[in-house]
């Protein structure tokens, strides 16, 4: 082997370990910053899970109280959009999917009555 050849092949290795060098230090600042980024996610969903938690155990004892009182739980509410449908539907218009926005002509429709009727329970 001719001492030049030698000499490049060196120089070659060196410049491929200079950027397989350059390569793992941007791949360990990837590493970091996932890492980093799964820390935070992990704790963020920790917090949230107990926040979940602690809601659900309020809406247990509502519901335990409501129950122990006879009453029915109303946990969802009646929205402006709902009250603008049932105005829609007073008017005579159709308001369930089957038949929205045509007339109704006066009758009353069990569809549109039936989707009013799961939005205010």
């Amino acid at each position: 082997m001719k001492e030049g050849n030698f000499l490049d092949r060196i120089m070659e290795f060196e410049q491929q370990l200079g950027s397989m060098h350059k390569q793992f230090r941007d791949l360990m600042g990837f590493v970091a910053e996932m890492t980093e980024k799964n820390n935070s996610l992990q704790l963020e969903n920790h917090h949230l899970r107990k926040r979940l938690e602690e809601i659900d155990e309020q809406v247990q004892k509502s519901t335990k109280k409501q129950k122990q009182q006879g009453k029915r739980s109303h946990t969802i509410d009646v929205g402006e959009g709902v009250d603008n449908l049932a105005r829609l539907y007073n008017e005579g218009f159709h308001v369930c999917n089957v038949h929205y926005g045509s007339s109704r002509k006066g009758e009353d429709c069990l569809f549109c009555l039936s989707f009013l009727n799961k939005q205010n329970v």
